[in-house]
């Protein structure tokens, strides 16, 4: 029998892409997770303690389930600002990779792509990530470039126009 490989949680991730902004964003969460949070629920599960019987009181374990959401996206921030790495938005890229803005054209449209890590990938506002099937096709590729990308409606042709 093949040995069988189990991950938990608490295992590192790969390298996180992420932006500078990003970053800060995700250190200022942080921050005020641990610090505003965190008190504010310390505050209500006291509360709801002096109330009396637990078992029946909605207040305490409505508490103490947002205060295991909070410690749950604590310990994936921290996780994710350990493996992050920071990748400048690039101008003069001479090829498409992590941090630039493409321009193509895709069925006689121009379409706009940031290449971001996939925790920062916002498709509407045109970040997509570089472990999506467009951004993944896309990495490496130089202006002139005619790349194929398998999409749900079938092929689509894109070809790289501006990065940067």
């Amino acid at each position: 029998m093949a040995p069988v490989l189990i991950l938990s949680v608490f295992d590192t991730m790969p390298d996180q892409y992420v932006s500078p902004e990003f970053l800060t964003k995700l250190k200022a969460e942080l921050k005020d997770l641990k610090t505003v949070k965190r008190r504010e629920l310390a505050n209500r599960i006291e509360a709801a303690k002096s109330l009396g019987d637990l078992s029946e009181n909605a207040e305490y374990h409505e508490a103490k389930d947002a205060l295991g959401f909070v410690e749950g996206r604590i310990l994936e921030i921290e996780d994710l600002l350990k493996n992050a790495v920071v990748v400048e938005q690039e101008e003069n890229a001479s090829n498409v990779r992590v941090g630039t803005t493409v321009t193509v054209s895709v069925n006689g449209k121009e379409k706009s792509f940031t290449i971001v890590g996939s925790n920062e990938a916002d498709p509407l506002a045109g970040k997509i990530s570089n472990e999506s099937p467009i951004g993944r096709t896309l990495l490496g590729a130089k202006v002139g470039d005619h790349v194929e990308v398998e999409t749900p409606a079938g092929t689509a042709v894109y070809e790289v126009l501006r990065i940067g």
